[in-house]
């Protein structure tokens, strides 16, 4: 398979090692200094495009894909204000989007079980609910999109929260979520119930960037030839 690579840092670089691995090719690679590169042929060639850059830039780059007419898998977060005009272009215009705010299989896995779990505390009010996440200094957005995700499994299944709010509280209705930038932490999420009796939580602690980049090559594999706007639920049928 012929893989474009738009952002080419720690992320991008790591994604490149594994999609060599697996056998594909990769035909062109796009970063801040070389944008002209979208209207190459190398580009246009390629079957499908990872695009991993920053939140200002992300929505600019679906763009120039889907004017090339080359699938895009993003995992870039903080631009979901213009979900609704990706999804249209998908939808209307007959363009290939997969996105997940995290692209690890275990993540994918916790995202499950911490919907299971919020459906069961549904039914005990006597536990309030946090969240903390810890991610590497470089990281732009907070809280991070897979503590969105994880945030939004929460709001659906627990009738008694309906917002999440960054580091504190202001309502009794509110989901705080604690974000730490520290060092160079992959990513830490972590979910915690607690009442007057006891502390129940689960946890999810990324060792390295390489389960971040496998899943993403996996989810390239997946969206080659395919229409419309995908996401893990697609792939795994979680």
């Amino acid at each position: 398979m012929k893989i474009a690579l738009i952002g080419y840092g720690k992320m991008g670089k790591t994604i490149e090692q594994i999609a060599l691995q697996r056998g594909h090719q990769i035909v062109s690679i796009i970063d801040i200094n070389n944008t002209a590169d979208f209207d190459s042929e190398a580009f246009r060639s390629a079957d499908v495009a990872i695009e991993f850059t920053t939140p200002a830039t992300a929505l600019g780059n679906y763009m120039r894909c889907f004017e090339a007419n080359v699938p895009v898998v993003s995992g870039t977060t903080g631009w979901l204000s213009h979900l609704d005009e990706v999804k249209a272009k998908c939808e209307q215009e007959g363009k290939t989007f997969f996105y997940a705010s995290n692209f690890s299989v275990g993540v994918n896995i916790f995202f499950a079980l911490n919907r299971y779990l919020a459906k069961i505390m549904n039914g005990f009010p006597a536990y309030d609910v946090r969240m903390t996440e810890v991610h590497h200094i470089h990281k732009l957005d907070a809280p991070s999109g897979t503590a969105i995700t994880l945030a939004e499994g929460i709001l659906d299944n627990v009738e008694r929260k309906e917002r999440w709010t960054l580091e504190t509280a202001e309502q009794p209705t509110d989901l705080p979520i604690h974000a730490i930038r520290e060092g160079e932490v992959p990513g830490i999420h972590e979910i915690i119930y607690e009442s007057e009796a006891d502390t129940i939580s689960i946890k999810h602690d990324a060792k390295s960037r390489a389960g971040f980049a496998l899943g993403a090559v996996i989810a390239a594999e997946f969206t080659a030839g395919k229409k419309g706007f995908l996401g893990m639920n697609d792939l795994f049928h979680f």
